[in-house]
């Protein structure tokens, strides 16, 4: 039994030393990329994560010609299905399920990273969305963002991203 878990934990040993290199490897190649700059510029995106986003949705510009189609490739847009006087809006089933998985652990970074996504998802909870809802919908919201950055070869800017209504100007009672 010890010879056997000596060997168990060799072959554990040696797979968690691929992976390292791969993660290293990405990690390179990824930074090399004309785009890494842009999209490693949104709040949450960091190198492997940006490195599985644009994986995931290709280099080619042409391929989404707007963002809506890349929002419905990632199933963060909704789907909404209509018929006389009923209305049903539900998150689509059909979509690349890698991409909606790396949006999730995107959209959940991108809280703790950025106000403005924080206060998006805050703003949505309180109108009745449930978390996965809240999320999917921040997704969507940054994946628009990104679509534009990347279309006008622009960096993330906060402010721009989630412009925040003006606040009336406070005047003391008299």
């Amino acid at each position: 039994m010890g010879r056997q878990t000596l060997a168990l934990l060799a072959q554990l040993d040696a797979a968690c030393q691929a992976c390292d290199d791969l993660a290293r490897d990405t990690k390179e190649l990824f930074l090399q990329h004309p785009d890494a700059e842009i999209i490693t510029s949104f709040p949450g995106l960091a190198t492997l994560t940006g490195a599985r986003i644009l994986a995931e949705i290709g280099d080619g510009r042409t391929r989404f010609a707007q963002a809506r189609g890349l929002k419905a490739y990632a199933g963060s847009a909704p789907v909404t299905r209509e018929s006389g006087k009923s209305r049903h809006v539900t998150h689509r089933r059909i979509k690349n399920n890698r991409l909606a998985a790396t949006g999730r652990h995107w959209a959940f970074a991108a809280l703790t990273a950025s106000t403005g996504a924080h206060a998006h998802y805050n703003r949505r909870r309180d109108t009745g969305d449930r978390y996965h809802a809240a999320l999917r919908n921040l997704f969507n919201r940054m994946l628009g963002q990104l679509h534009h950055c990347l279309i006008h070869h622009h960096k993330y800017e906060e402010a721009i991203a989630f412009n925040q209504p003006a606040q009336p100007p406070v005047t003391a009672a008299a």
